[in-house]
């Protein structure tokens, strides 16, 4: 709190009055010390939040673990992307871009889904691709979910997400836990030991480890 302090002493002694014809540089300093007073409050009230909810959640270490390891799956993420930049244009990269976020910003809807199937039909090395197909498994229901989810396994386990989802893991994790709801456990039981053997440091969107939600 010392640093604040000395921080609004040094503007406040700017801000005094020295002439008369200074008026409109004291109003903007004074307005610089208000948005720094307000700016310092959030962030005393939020150092203040963040030592209350140490003690009830995870440890810092564990955390810290989770961000680490999903840096790492980012930069797997960043390399796969990188190499559609060998196999795509420029432009045609942004109409691989424009078709995937019809879905994100209409999602489940029908124009959202059409332009994710447009965008599996026309570019089908994409790394988007494989995140297009892992949406419409989610968007879909019965047999059409489970041969979206099979062929994001079989054809797309290396793409990811920006946030470094890996398709293939993630797409074993949904297609186990439908399997699951139908009642075919050995199916469901068999996607999740390859996720714990092939996938042990694959992530869910929220960062945590797929091995580390099994069975919760």
């Amino acid at each position: 709190m010392m640093k604040y302090g000395m921080i609004l002493g040094c503007l406040v002694f700017l801000a005094s009055p020295v002439r008369a014809d200074n008026s409109e540089k004291i109003e903007g300093l004074e307005e610089k010390v208000e948005a720094l007073e307000k700016r310092i409050a959030a962030l005393e009230s939020s150092s203040s939040s963040g030592v209350s909810k140490k003690s009830t959640s995870q440890p810092a270490a564990t955390k810290m673990d989770n961000k680490q390891l999903a840096a790492q799956q980012q930069q797997k993420a960043r390399a796969r992307m990188l190499k559609d930049s060998s196999v795509y244009s420029k432009a045609e990269l942004r109409e691989i871009e424009s078709l995937y976020q019809v879905a994100n910003e209409k999602w489940r809807t029908k124009q959202g889904k059409d332009s994710l199937k447009l965008l599996v039909d026309k570019f089908d090395e994409s790394n988007r691709t494989g995140c297009a197909l892992l949406y419409l498994g989610q968007m879909s229901r019965g047999d059409e979910r489970e041969e979206y989810l099979e062929e994001a396994i079989d054809d797309y386990s290396d793409c990811y997400y920006g946030n470094g989802v890996q398709v293939g893991a993630y797409a074993r994790f949904l297609l186990a836990y439908h399997y699951k709801e139908t009642g075919e456990e050995d199916d469901a039981e068999e996607l999740l030991d390859e996720i714990k053997s092939d996938f042990p440091d694959a992530i869910s969107h929220q960062g945590e480890r797929l091995v580390d939600l099994i069975g919760k």
